[in-house]
């Protein structure tokens, strides 16, 4: 029997940082009010030239060097993003150039911040079914460039960054043991970015870019959101024939403490196994979770054997969970 484990991760983050003392002089906010309501000090913000292909680049290599394996031994790409570099070519064949990689797949997946976690099950799939052997997952958003920081609902949130993960078959009973995805666009109004899209560029001459950028229903969002990942996750542990004791992490969707607490407490799990780092990073949607994981692998935290849960939410609106034994 074939299972896919993850044999590498990798994280990268830009040095620029802003903090909440910064966002206070932009718009009418405090620190505390801030720190209160979303659990964020600060976020990371990419440089003007320092493109969404560039942040995944150095993530994967940290993946790939953490993986012991060489590029090529690579048979897929999966980028996910909601903050491509160009329509196209897709951000995912930019960074298989910029690997030195020929032959393998390369493409973007756009889920908004679940999209870490349908790559995860589409790589799952293609490699039980033995098209591929090694997949790489890159994660990476520049969403401070498509953020209006006149809006202090939503400008607060986001930060760019990004994380890779390598998934490789094995014999080993090892590696991703369920995962599941969903999606309801009838929710699509409550969280959206126009931006990029054909509509805004058909009607250029009269859209403005600040309509066109990040909006959120925040409230309509947090309701729908717990209880979204609360399915996804109790699905998920079920299926993979364990139980919520036998879960030692929880990493979670980093979009807000006062979601990932209540996604905690309704799931039952013990809230003490949640995975943070939204404190120092923001939401950096898709790429949350998987820069969660490679920190606390590089930390120690996370080891062989542990079973961990991943669970997320998106703009779509979009949602999933996967359990995976280290």
């Amino acid at each position: 029997m074939i299972f896919s484990r993850i044999i590498g991760t990798g994280s990268y983050f830009p040095e620029k940082v802003i903090t909440n003392s910064d966002l206070e002089k932009i718009v009418d906010t405090t620190d505390e009010w801030i720190t209160t309501r979303t659990g964020m000090h600060t976020r990371h913000v990419s440089e003007r030239d320092e493109m969404t292909s560039d942040m995944a680049l150095k993530a994967s290599l940290r993946a790939i060097e953490a993986a012991g394996i060489k590029a090529e031994e690579i048979d897929g790409i999966f980028v996910t993003t909601v903050t491509p570099d160009y329509a196209f070519p897709s951000t995912a064949c930019l960074l298989q150039s910029k690997l030195g990689i020929v032959g393998a797949f390369a493409m973007d997946l756009e889920a908004a911040c679940t999209g870490y976690i349908y790559a995860q099950n589409l790589a799952n799939a293609l490699i039980k079914i033995g098209q591929c052997k090694t997949i790489l997952i890159a994660s990476a958003e520049r969403l401070t460039k498509m953020t209006d920081y006149t809006d202090r609902g939503t400008c607060i949130l986001f930060g760019d960054g990004a994380a890779a993960t390598i998934i490789q078959a094995t014999e080993e009973p090892y590696g991703i043991l369920s995962t599941n995805m969903s999606a309801d666009g009838s929710f699509g109004e409550l969280l959206h970015m126009k931006g990029i899209g054909s509509v805004m560029l058909a009607n250029r001459d009269v859209m403005k870019v600040e309509d066109n950028l990040i909006k959120m229903a925040g409230n309509e969002v947090f309701k729908v959101a717990v209880r979204m990942m609360v399915d996804a996750s109790t699905k998920a542990i079920a299926d993979s024939g364990l139980t919520n004791a036998d879960i030692d992490f929880v990493i979670p969707h980093q979009a807000n403490m006062r979601i990932i607490e209540a996604v905690m407490k309704r799931s039952g799990i013990d809230p003490d196994k949640a995975l943070i780092n939204i404190r120092k990073h923001g939401n950096t949607s898709s790429v949350t979770i998987p820069s969660a994981l490679d920190e606390a692998v590089r930390e120690g935290k996370v080891k062989r054997g542990h079973n961990v849960l991943m669970t997320a939410f998106g703009g779509g609106f979009t949602w999933g969970a996967a359990v995976v034994k280290m």
